[in-house]
């Protein structure tokens, strides 16, 4: 019984550790999901490390628009004949799961063609790892996943909520390991 017990409290603290280094990236920033604007996506995500667990943002007018989730060849081509996964609401949100390219567009007529687009990439090769507790508490150090708040930038999961931050998330996590761990 102790067994299940401390696995359930390594799958939380497992858990936690996930959540507090995922961020939230508003597609298109302050200026959205739109046609308006010229808004160059591609130059948009080029300025971003997207990780799996981070979160794409999707905010616009949905009599004017949609999201399309496709494949390469459709995004190249524009084809909205068979999209994987359309989003409508016009506020969507869509957790990254795995790394590698992820297509979008906008299905309206002319508009993918317009350049409303975007290919959000997670590298192969980087880490998804959580940073080392001493990394968050050292001041001369500045966390790597935790930049200022601003339109342009995107705001971090930990960020978005009240409380410990990811390293008192941990703390708690330990604490409960060493308090139910035990019996």
């Amino acid at each position: 019984m102790a067994l299940a017990g401390k696995g359930f409290v390594l799958l939380m603290v497992m858990a936690a550790v996930h959540i507090t280094n995922a961020a939230v990236y508003k597609v298109g920033d302050s200026a959205g999901w739109t046609t308006i604007g010229n808004i160059d996506y591609k130059q948009w995500a080029a300025t971003k490390t997207f990780r799996v667990g981070d979160i794409i943002h999707f905010e616009y007018n949905a009599q004017f628009h949609n999201v399309m989730r496709v494949t390469h060849a459709m995004y190249r081509a524009c084809n909205v004949s068979a999209p994987l996964a359309t989003y409508t609401t016009g506020n969507d949100t869509i957790n990254i799961t795995r790394r590698g390219h992820h297509f979008f567009f906008c299905g309206v007529p002319g508009h993918c063609q317009a350049g409303q687009k975007v290919d959000i990439n997670v590298p192969r090769n980087l880490s998804t790892t959580a940073p080392t507790p001493s990394a968050l508490v050292s001041p001369l150090v500045p966390p790597a996943r935790i930049p200022v708040p601003s339109p342009s930038k995107a705001v971090p999961f930990s960020a978005l909520k009240d409380g410990f931050g990811s390293f008192g998330l941990m703390a708690m996590a330990v604490v409960a390991l060493l308090v139910f761990g035990s019996a």
